[in-house]
Order: structure tokens, then C-alpha cells, then sequence
């Protein structure tokens, strides 16, 4: 069995499209249909349906599909000698949270890059939301959300962390000398936020809707480096994930607030598509982010 047709078949599968494989690979289309009617001969079975120049897996396509992807993994694993780093090299698209990707681009990727200089990542940001469209699309390698935790049979959870959130103010604000903060409380403060629907904003908009209650900010801005930022300088009161606020919160120059009845759960979840081929690139990063 030619290996070069199993990465053929995975990628049409991925695109949906013959001419766009064809173009992806730089083969003329008649290679690319030459390549799976082959397969096909040798398996006896079809793996797509043509119907109306739309292309989709069979459903033993779709079996198919499963062992190709491990033929290739082992196929690399047997070339590939993992323990040497410098080997390590391509291009990777990896779509995250935005103030995920503020954290990952500090000492993270330096350090990244230190080790894997011949790597190139493609650093985007977006809602979750458009994060699952990019991955159904195979238009992201990999995703970091931000979110609620995500449960589906069509991605695979490479690595997930429950993440603390809390309400933050300057530790000379008036709320930060109660032992309890309670949600009225917080409706009569300048609040700043990340922008409306993402990720830990969102959930905290749905809290309040259920109970007929909503926070219009002084200001909303992605950057939680600088709401953070903001908040030590004493303008207002914000919501943050914990490992934005780690540094100000140990210098002592912001607190959390206690607040009572609003208590909001986001997890960091490293996710791919199930149908993806896992290349010793994206393992390595999988790899390296997971031990962040």
C-alpha cells in the first residue's frame, strides 16, 4: 500500500475536494483521482461519494479513514527520530483566546523558539465559536479555548485545565474591605471587561441574564494584560482569569473579591479535529503546551 496515496485520501477527506488537494500537493488533479481510484482497487471499496462535484467519505470511507491516519503515525515514527529537536521544523496554525495568546507570546513562545527556531506558528485569535468552524474547515491545527468546558465527539481533548477566575479591584477600593461582595454591589461600580461574547465574558452575561440583571462597562477592551493594568491604577473593578492577575495579586497591589452567587467556571482546553493527522510538528507543540 503506497503511503504517499493514504496522505492523498486523509487530505481529501479533510477538504472535500480533489482540486484543492490537487493544488495543496501541486499534483495535477488526474494524479489526485488516479491515487484514490487505486486505493480503492486495492481495498475493494469506495471511500467517496461524487455527487454534483461535492465529495464526501462512505461510511467505510470513514472506517478507512481511522487506519490510514494510524499507517501514517507509525509510518513517521519510524523516520522520524523525535529526541532530535532541530529536526523539528514546518508551519503550524494554532487559534487561541485572546488573552491566551497574550500568555503564550511572552517567555512561552521565546522559549519555544529557542528550541524549535525552524518552526513558524501562525498565531490567531478568536471566539470559540469561530475556533470550531476554523477547525471543521481545516483552517486551524490546533485550538486553546477559553470557555466553558467543551464536550464533543468530533474534537480531541489533547490537554485541558480548569482555570481560576475572579472579580478584581485595586486594594484601596471601597469593595475590597468587604469580606462579601454581592452581586448588587458590583452593578453600581465602574467595571471593565473583555469585549462582549468572548469566552469568560460571556458566561458571566449569561449568569446575570438568568437573573434578569446586566453590567454595562465603563470600558471594553481583548487586552487583559491591560484591564489588569487598569484596575491596579484604581480605575474600577474587573473580571479576570487568575493567571492574568498571579503577578499583581503577589505584589499586593490588587484583591480578589468575594463575591457571592456569581461563581464562574472556564477551563483551558488544547483541542483538534478527530479526523486530523497529527505530523511530529503538531505533536510537538501539543506536546510543549501541554507542560506550560
Amino acid at each position: 500500500m503506497d503511503i504517499r496515496s493514504l496522505k492523498t485520501f486523509i487530505l481529501v477527506s479533510e477538504l472535500s475536494s480533489f482540486t484543492k488537494t490537487a493544488e495543496q500537493l501541486g499534483y495535477a488533479q488526474s494524479t489526485v483521482s488516479s491515487q484514490i481510484k487505486q486505493l480503492e482497487e486495492e481495498l475493494d471499496v469506495q471511500l467517496f461519494e461524487r455527487i454534483n462535484r461535492t465529495v464526501s467519505l462512505t461510511d467505510r470511507g470513514k472506517d478507512i479513514l481511522k487506519y490510514a491516519h494510524q499507517i501514517i503515525n507509525i509510518s513517521n515514527e519510524m523516520k522520524e527520530d523525535k529526541s532530535e529537536e532541530d529536526k523539528i521544523s514546518g508551519y503550524i496554525r494554532l487559534v487561541t483566546a485572546d488573552s491566551l495568546c497574550s500568555q503564550l507570546l511572552r517567555d512561552a513562545y521565546l522559549e519555544f523558539h529557542r528550541r524549535y527556531p525552524d518552526v513558524t506558528v501562525k498565531f490567531m485569535t478568536a471566539g470559540t465559536g469561530e475556533m470550531m468552524r476554523l477547525l471543521n474547515h481545516n483552517e486551524a491545527d490546533l485550538i486553546y479555548t477559553l470557555d466553558n468546558h467543551l464536550y464533543s465527539t468530533e474534537y480531541i481533548i489533547a490537554h485541558e485545565e480548569k482555570v481560576g477566575v475572579h472579580f478584581i479591584a485595586n486594594k484601596n477600593h471601597p469593595l475590597a474591605r468587604k469580606e462579601e461582595v454581592y452581586i448588587e454591589d458590583l452593578l453600581n461600580q465602574d467595571i471593565i471587561l473583555t469585549e462582549k461574547g468572548m469566552s469568560y465574558r460571556r458566561i458571566l452575561d449569561e449568569k446575570l441574564a438568568t437573573m434578569s440583571l446586566e453590567i454595562t462597562p465603563l470600558l471594553e477592551t481583548g487586552n487583559a494584560d491591560q484591564i489588569c493594568w487598569l484596575v491596579e491604577q484604581g480605575l474600577g473593578i474587573s473580571l479576570l482569569p487568575d493567571y492574568t492577575t498571579e503577578k499583581a495579586i503577589k505584589e499586593g497591589n490588587i484583591v480578589y473579591l468575594n463575591v457571592k452567587g456569581l461563581e464562574i467556571d472556564i477551563w483551558k482546553q488544547l483541542l483538534y479535529h478527530k479526523d486530523k493527522w497529527i505530523s511530529p510538528l503538531i505533536q510537538t507543540v501539543i506536546d510543549y503546551l501541554s507542560n506550560l
